[in-house]
């Protein structure tokens, strides 16, 4: 018969008890940091076990494996692949502001911090930052405690040398609260831990004369206003928000440094999900140039170095990732065991509490080692000074312990001193050496004591090893405190659709835009008397280049054109070309495309996209054309290095150049392109490629020039070229195959 006794309780009492119990675990044991160290549980037993390893920042890299291995076994019996991320984390040097690991191998990314290899490919060792929070451990400073099993022993809490909670920063989900503490400069720390000290009495805002606010590992911009800063650390809650950094080369917009813990890869995403929804008519590429001398190099190309960078950034800071928020809530477990929301003051008052007792044990320790050790020399010298007498009692009594107690008033200690002594110790000059020890020995013994009598030494001392530190592993501040304006997004009216266009001119000067490039000019409807003349493809967010028969260039936006569902509108309604002036050509043209400009009378020369706009009604004489000639068509050139320029005049002789041979300018004349006799003009001109076949088509045939055929007709610039033969009448047109 089973005589067990059956608690019995209500169900609710039961559940609200345990689920107690879960949330003070959570929160004290998983997922917030300790006032005194800054760690973590998990943080912490790592820590440890890596010392316990002799995996310092001296010692070789050792598998991490074998690290997490030890974590698991000895100190914290949970899962492998959170105790190995939170190992990882403190490796990251774009995730703690001081690593306390070292890594070798791969441990992840800035634009994928999770993307790090597993624990068998990856080797660690403590960083030097870490000594600050074990260099004192094992000199009693901290109260340990069994571990999961009770076969080993674990510290409670690390000897911190340095309020490491706010150096790295912490965050953390529990039951019922979280906690978001951001890095911090450590000379900054230092500095106003100093402050405290001499002037116990300060407020945050003197405090804050020192810690001029959170430094994350990334040099990207904290446009926190002051005031809201100040207010964070008053109570312990707030907000910080970072900037993207960028400079301006040209017409690309380089981005040198992203908010903390935001990758890269995904504000790459964000802008080019605006492209594609075509939010960003002036952007016109996106590319990700980071490499290992860059780590964050994102180039946003513009349409023109006209378009203003900073409205885009403005737009881009407002609408993702390259300005971030960070939310702040300073929740720790204090020293008094319990999770709380402290200010700045309250934090580094409570820490300096716990570190004036970390040093006061440490000097207490040390002062016992003394106390202990100069009995034993009070021993030792009385032995040596009855050397004779007291080996004899040795070598002749049954218990030469009891014996030594007995006739020299010795303690325990002291006599196994004696009798553990070996015989190289019998020296003379041993005695001298116990002496001197025991005058070193008292000196520090009387400095220690009046450290620990004397608060004011105490912090003294508290003081100087805090300058110490800052001198050792301080830094500057990477995260610059700026003042900006608050981002806003472009308008609608701001945002062009970048879609595909078909510019329609007919022979009138009627002109229309239509979308899409599957429509044939020649087949749309025109006025009575007018025609088809050219169609061009481009997109919504180019311009049109116009240039009449003159030698001017007129732009007009794509997407302001009317649209093809009518006829059109005059071109004259848009620009104002000189009387009697043509249209000759419209183009769209790429940025930093080149164009071939030309007049009929035989001269040319090769002008960039950029000469060729102009904002005004009336455009801008980019080539100059004598009274008796006309422009030709401007020739777009796509790779100026490997381009033929044909020329066929009214002789019907043609001359094919190198592309080259035409001089690159702004505006004017040019050179001599052919030798012209009188009256004779250039009727065709056209640019190809050079691996091309060049078409001549006149009236009904078509003849197709390529190798031996072609190089009959290559010569150097201003020459006379060869004449078409007899059978080919006039020319009236020039194209590729």
């Amino acid at each position: 018969m089973n005589n067990s006794v059956l608690e019995q309780q209500p169900l609710h009492v039961f559940t609200e008890k345990a689920y107690l119990d879960y949330s003070m675990y959570v929160i004290l044991d998983r997922a917030l940091p300790h006032i005194a160290d800054g760690l973590k549980p998990v943080q912490r037993r790592i820590i440890y076990a890596m010392s316990e390893l002799g995996l310092k920042n001296t010692a070789k890299y050792k598998k991490s494996a074998r690290t997490i291995g030890d974590v698991l076994g000895k100190f914290h019996p949970h899962g492998d692949s959170a105790c190995y991320e939170a190992m990882v984390l403190m490796a990251q040097s774009f995730s703690y502001r001081y690593p306390l690991v070292d890594g070798q191998g791969n441990f992840g990314s800035p634009d994928d911090p999770k993307s790090f290899a597993a624990m068998r490919y990856t080797e660690s060792r403590l960083s030097a930052f870490a000594d600050i929070l074990l260099s004192e451990l094992e000199q009693g400073t901290v109260d340990w405690a069994p571990n999961f099993d009770g076969t080993l022993e674990e510290p409670r809490l690390l000897p911190a040398k340095l309020p490491a909670v706010l150096l790295n920063g912490s965050t953390g989900i529990a039951v019922g609260m979280a906690t978001d503490i951001p890095p911090h400069n450590l000379r900054e720390v230092t500095n106003a831990c100093i402050h405290l000290l001499d002037n116990p009495t300060a407020d945050v805002s003197a405090l804050c004369e020192h810690i001029l606010g959170p430094d994350y590992p990334t040099t990207a911009e904290i446009i926190t206003p002051r005031e809201e800063i100040l207010a964070m650390y008053e109570t312990g809650y707030g907000s910080i928000r970072l900037r993207a950094t960028y400079i301006k080369d040209d017409s690309d917009i380089i981005i040198t440094a992203l908010p903390h813990q935001v990758s890269g890869a995904k504000i790459m995403e964000q802008i080019a999900a605006q492209m594609q929804a075509k939010k960003l008519p002036m952007v016109t590429d996106l590319r990700d140039e980071s490499d290992h001398e860059n780590p964050t190099r994102l180039v946003i190309s513009l349409r023109s170095n006209r378009v203003d960078a900073e409205e885009i950034m403005s737009h881009l800071f407002a609408t993702t990732e390259l300005e971030h928020s960070y939310r702040v809530n300073v929740n720790i477990i204090g020293l008094d065991g319990k999770p709380q929301v402290k200010n700045l003051r309250v934090l580094l008052q409570e820490w300096l509490t716990y570190r004036r007792e970390t040093v006061r044990r440490r000097l207490q320790w040390r002062l016992d080692q003394i106390i202990n050790r100069l009995h034993i020399l009070d021993g030792l010298l009385i032995a040596y000074l009855n050397i004779d007498e007291v080996i004899k009692i040795i070598r002749e009594k049954d218990n030469p312990k009891a014996e030594l107690i007995k006739r020299y008033s010795l303690s325990e200690k002291q006599a196994d001193a004696i009798l553990d002594l070996k015989l190289r110790h019998l020296a003379k000059l041993e005695e001298i050496a116990i002496r001197r020890e025991q005058q070193d020995l008292s000196k520090e013994k009387d400095q220690l004591e009046k450290l620990l009598s004397s608060e004011k030494q105490l912090n003294n001392l508290i003081r100087k090893e805090l300058v110490e530190l800052s001198d050792r592993f301080g830094d500057a501040r990477r995260s610059p405190l700026v003042a900006r304006q608050a981002a806003a997004a472009l308008s609608k009216a701001q945002q062009i659709p970048n879609e595909n266009l078909t510019i329609i001119l007919s022979e009138k000067g009627w002109v229309r835009a239509a979308k899409g490039h599957e429509v044939d000019g020649a087949t749309l409807t025109y006025k009575a008397g007018d025609a088809f003349l050219q169609a061009v493809k481009g997109r919504s967010q180019q311009q049109a280049i116009f240039l009449d028969s003159t030698g001017r260039t007129y732009a007009l936006a794509a997407h302001e054109l009317p649209s093809a569902r009518g006829h059109g509108e005059p071109l004259t309604s848009h620009i104002s070309p000189p009387a009697g002036a043509q249209i000759v050509s419209m183009n769209m043209p790429e940025e930093n495309e080149l164009f071939f400009l030309g007049s009929n009378n035989g001269y040319g020369f090769v002008a960039p996209y950029s000469e060729l706009i102009s904002k005004n009604r009336s455009g801008k004489q980019v080539l100059k054309v004598d009274d008796k000639a006309c422009a030709l068509p401007a020739l777009s050139c796509v790779d100026l290095n490997n381009m033929y320029l044909a020329i066929v005049t009214t002789a019907n002789h043609l001359l094919i150049i190198d592309a080259n041979e035409l001089p690159q300018m702004a505006r004017g004349k040019g050179n001599k392109l052919i030798q012209l006799n009188d009256d004779e003009l250039i009727c065709y001109w056209f640019a190809f490629a050079k691996k091309q076949k060049l078409m001549i088509t006149a009236g009904k045939r078509q003849v197709i020039l390529t190798g031996a055929d072609l190089r009959t007709y290559l010569g150097k610039r201003a020459q006379r070229g060869n004449k078409l033969p007899k059978g080919l009448p006039k020319v009236n047109g020039l194209s590729v195959e």
